[in-house]
């Protein structure tokens, strides 16, 4: 991600943070909407999960200027979640939602730019929790 992409993101999520639960409620809304089977994955109760969703968010977003900082935990995490059933489909259903809500929450601040940015942190974090589970997966080399 470029320097400019990564003050977008901080500064969008920033701007949202206030509303944490709300906006986590949607995208967990919006992704159940695609693949209702996921919806088992998680207790009735979501408040919790909502935190922890925003929190990793929190973390990931504040490390976006040293992504290496952040890429270990993002390991563990993809680990964790294919433990849970999540699938590489999975993660693409959670970028749409993602940017869903996004522009749902920011309205007209959600320009193009800031949805590019968006979409290039979304990759980062999803394509390095696929990684840490496909790594797992390849048998090491003899």
């Amino acid at each position: 991600m470029t320097p400019r992409q990564t003050a977008l993101v901080q500064a969008s999520f920033a701007t949202l943070a206030p509303r944490a639960e709300e906006v986590a409620g949607l995208l967990y809304q919006r992704l159940f909407a695609v693949y209702p089977d996921l919806r088992q994955l998680f207790p009735a109760d979501m408040s919790g999960q909502y935190r922890k969703l925003m929190s990793a968010f929190a973390v990931a977003v504040q490390a976006l200027a040293r992504p290496e900082a952040v890429i270990p935990t993002l390991q563990v995490l993809g680990r964790r979640h294919a433990g849970y059933g999540v699938e590489d489909r999975h993660y693409d259903a959670g970028g749409v939602a993602l940017l869903a809500t996004l522009r749902d929450g920011l309205g007209e601040a959600f320009d193009a730019e800031t949805e590019a940015a968006w979409a290039a942190c979304w990759a980062l974090v999803a394509n390095t929790m696929r990684g840490a589970v496909r790594a797992e997966l390849v048998p090491a080399a003899a």
